[in-house]
């Protein structure tokens, strides 16, 4: 939120935390207990200080996202050990190396979205969101780039950190604590989820999302995964239907893609499971 002189009755936070460096040196002043709470760092990192923590979190990307004017995202998930196709080679396994081709599909895709996002809203609708690292997400990153568009990068603080991958939006490029209100910000602005092949973090997400969806408390949007011959491999989603687990219909609430261009035309031919069982519709 900009400034308005013309509104201000009080000094402004910023004023206050360097009129402190310009206060006397005496033993109260020099005392931790001194400092203004939020500009006192080991004050802020307390464990008392969580929900106040996790507020900024929120808070921070939110703010920034709208001054950027970022009204709604594509995102996509998938494996951080994936390798851009002049890269296959140094794959540590024959199926590694064969994974290259969803790197190139990834960056099509995202370039595909990103161009259309330009020419349809300016930039602001379908911007492309990744997890801001190696693989699937710097291809995602990648490919908006390709097209000139911004993209934004939600990085987590991890023991094996990995710095940002080059191609997410320098001003776009956050890092999380929390992993709870970093999923939050993939979902809240998502108008399509596409799912590339990945590990653990990718069937987290993965299952996380079709889980609000599912249960009604996330809007259906087209859920895409990529790579047929990898999901039916990997996940009998047909003998969970069978079992009874999930539904039947549950299995609608997704589609399986091989190609960026057959991903872009189910986003366009996309009808929610709501509306096929005469639920509420779409918003």
């Amino acid at each position: 939120m900009k400034d308005d002189p013309a509104k201000r009755f009080f000094r402004k936070a910023r004023e206050d935390v360097a009129a402190f460096f310009g206060a006397p040196e005496t033993d109260q002043t020099r005392s931790a207990a001194y400092r203004i709470a939020y500009d006192d760092l080991d004050f802020m990192l307390r464990d008392e200080l969580r929900p106040v923590r996790l507020q900024l979190e929120l808070l921070k990307p939110e703010i920034l996202m709208e001054e950027h004017h970022v009204d709604s995202t594509i995102v996509l998930f998938g494996g951080a050990r994936i390798r851009p196709p002049e890269e296959a080679a140094q794959a540590p396994t024959p199926e590694m190396a064969a994974m290259s081709k969803y790197y190139e599909e990834a960056r099509q895709f995202a370039r595909m979205m990103t161009e259309r996002s330009l020419e349809r809203s300016g930039g602001r609708h379908d911007i492309i969101v990744t997890g801001g690292g190696p693989g699937v997400m710097e291809a995602g990153n990648r490919g908006a780039a390709d097209a000139g568009g911004k993209s934004i990068g939600l990085n987590i603080v991890l023991p094996h950190e990995q710095a940002p991958n080059k191609y997410v939006t320098p001003e776009l490029c956050f890092n999380f604590h929390y992993f709870g209100i970093r999923k939050m910000h993939f979902l809240m602005r998502a108008r399509a989820i596409a799912i590339f092949p990945g590990g653990f973090g990718t069937m987290d997400e993965l299952f996380e999302a079709l889980t609000l969806i599912q249960t009604g408390r996330m809007e259906q949007v087209p859920f895409l995964l990529f790579g047929r011959e990898f999901w039916k491999t990997v996940i009998n989603f047909e003998e969970l239907a069978r079992v009874g687990t999930i539904s039947r219909e549950d299995l609608d609430l997704f589609r399986v893609v091989e190609t960026a261009q057959e991903a872009v035309a189910a986003i366009d031919s996309w009808q929610s499971v709501g509306n096929r069982r005469g639920a509420v519709p779409e918003r």
